[in-house]
């Protein structure tokens, strides 16, 4: 049966995604940098390791929820990109307080690591190198992930929307299949 004229397609290979994939990557350096430079009494620890999981979780629950919803998945792909953006901010104030620099976008080291991220997407990449990895470090490389995500999680949206204006939601796709039904 050709997969245009399936009635409900089935969607949400969130695991193909690149931003989920990135996201993923974002909670597992997390969760390994609150263990280990956050002190254990921190509340900051549980937030940020929150934030990074509502970001990835979102968007697979999103992806998932596109068979019968684009309202949902739009609201929860955004509710992805605000959790990044929370965490973007836990690490950029984690850098502030504590005297740390966060790399501008025209130093060497943040277009080094700019391309390194853009072509990694692996977690166990990242895993790979944290032991090794100042906290400095670290907070920048999540950075550069964060705001790679953020782009992807934008284009997203906006095919999102694109295709919702073009094709509309379930309820055009049920009534095109019913009097494609009828039709015949």
């Amino acid at each position: 049966m050709d997969k245009k004229n399936t009635f409900l397609p089935q969607k949400g290979n969130y695991k193909q995604l690149i931003v989920y994939r990135k996201a993923e990557c974002i909670y597992d350096i997390t969760f390994h940098f609150a263990h280990r430079f956050l002190e254990h009494s921190d509340r900051t620890i549980d937030q940020m390791i929150q934030a990074a999981r509502s970001g990835k979780q979102n968007i697979a629950e999103g992806s998932a929820a596109s068979t019968t919803s684009s309202e949902m998945e739009l609201k929860l792909i955004n509710v992805a990109k605000a959790s990044l953006q929370e965490l973007l901010v836990d690490y950029e104030d984690y850098l502030r307080v504590r005297g740390l620099e966060q790399w501008s976008e025209d130093d060497e080291r943040y277009q080094r690591t700019r391309k390194v991220c853009g072509e990694h997407n692996d977690s166990e990449y990242y895993r790979t190198l944290l032991p090794d990895r100042s906290a400095e470090t670290i907070a920048n490389i999540v950075i550069i992930l964060i705001k790679q995500s953020d782009y992807l999680l934008f284009r997203l949206i906006e095919k999102l929307k694109a295709d919702f204006m073009e094709k509309g939601g379930i309820r055009e796709e049920m009534t095109r299949a019913r009097l494609a039904t009828r039709c015949k």
